[in-house]
């Protein structure tokens, strides 16, 4: 076989197929002929190899088949593409079906870290079960305060991201129990609440506010999503409604992967903020303005950017390639 005269004759048909191959949403009636061309050339490809296998045509021919069997074949998209419906459809999605649990979860928290406070800070009996006046005192000029300090901010940020990621990774992981999720509020809102009251039985609870909020601020509410996320992985085994429990737990299940995901993100927003802004020499209202504007650029994410995507049908949970398909018996 000539393979100049065959490469003549041919040439039009193998760049249309490459034409075809490389469009991104080709219509119904190219969708055809893509096909037709790709049994066309495939059997040219067979041709050629029988006489020229490592000839530059056949790779040549080689790719632009295997570029045209991606687009009949159902192909994923590419990178940047899967990444923005990540952050522009599913997560903000996850985000907004969580909001109430949040609120809930952050009420809790409120209310229980608020009540210790209130006892630390008006039982003197319970601020001398913490600790010898000298001890009180010290925790309160030194240790609180130093412990944004201690270590350079990069590693100690590291160290924040890590704690707090393990305390979100407990409540992802360990809320279908139902019991595991408010426990982990209780004890943290326990440990900020006594903080809180021994400041405040010392007249300083302005200076407790002042390290805690800027940071706390979105830090807590990376607690309380990842809680709620647990807590809806529960309800979902509870009252799976129309789903069987299993087919439930795993829709949700699947929904709070891309919550866990975008945690990993805010976490580490919330851990730069406790390790340069907090420990830093601006001013405090400039500190609370940081934090208050790191917490109103997560709710705007969440509520405008999640209910919009909510309405459009969106969950949060994998797509069907993704997720895998399921049987639903009759």
């Amino acid at each position: 076989m000539d393979i100049d005269a065959f490469s003549a004759v041919n040439s039009g048909k193998w760049s249309r197929l490459d034409e075809l191959g490389r469009r991104r949403r080709p219509s119904g009636a190219e969708a055809d002929e893509l096909l037709r061309l790709y049994q066309t050339v495939s059997s040219h490809l067979s041709l050629i190899r029988s006489v020229a296998p490592e000839s530059a045509l056949s790779a040549s021919l080689s790719a632009a088949l295997a570029q045209a069997r991606t687009r009949f074949t159902g192909a994923r998209s590419n990178f940047m593409e899967d990444l923005a419906r990540f952050f522009v459809i599913a997560l903000p999605a996850a985000f907004y079906r969580l909001r109430w649990l949040t609120i809930g979860c952050g009420a809790f928290f409120v209310l229980v870290g608020g009540a210790y406070a209130l006892w630390i800070g008006l039982s003197p009996e319970a601020l001398r079960a913490m600790g010898s006046s000298a001890k009180v005192q010290q925790y309160v000029d030194e240790d609180f305060i130093d412990y944004y300090s201690e270590n350079p901010a990069a590693s100690f940020a590291g160290a924040v991201w890590t704690n707090n990621a393990w305390i979100s990774a407990q409540a992802v992981a360990l809320g279908i129990t139902g019991f595991w999720v408010p426990m982990i509020l209780f004890a943290n809102a326990q440990g900020v609440g006594v903080a809180a009251g021994v400041f405040a039985a010392t007249g300083k609870l302005d200076v407790f506010f002042s390290y805690i909020l800027p940071h706390g601020l979105m830090e807590l509410t990376a607690v309380f999503v990842a809680c709620a996320g647990g807590l809806h992985i529960f309800w979902a085994m509870v009252r799976p409604g129309p789903r069987t429990r299993l087919q439930a737990v795993a829709d949700e299940g699947r929904s709070l992967i891309t919550v866990a995901l975008g945690l990993v993100f805010v976490l580490f927003v919330s851990g730069l903020v406790e390790a340069f802004v907090t420990p830093s020499p601006l001013p405090v209202w400039a500190k609370l303005l940081i934090g208050a504007l790191v917490l109103a650029a997560y709710w705007t994410y969440a509520l405008v950017l999640g209910r919009r995507a909510v309405r459009a049908g969106a969950t949060g949970d994998l797509d069907s390639n993704d997720a895998g398909y399921s049987r639903i018996a009759a």
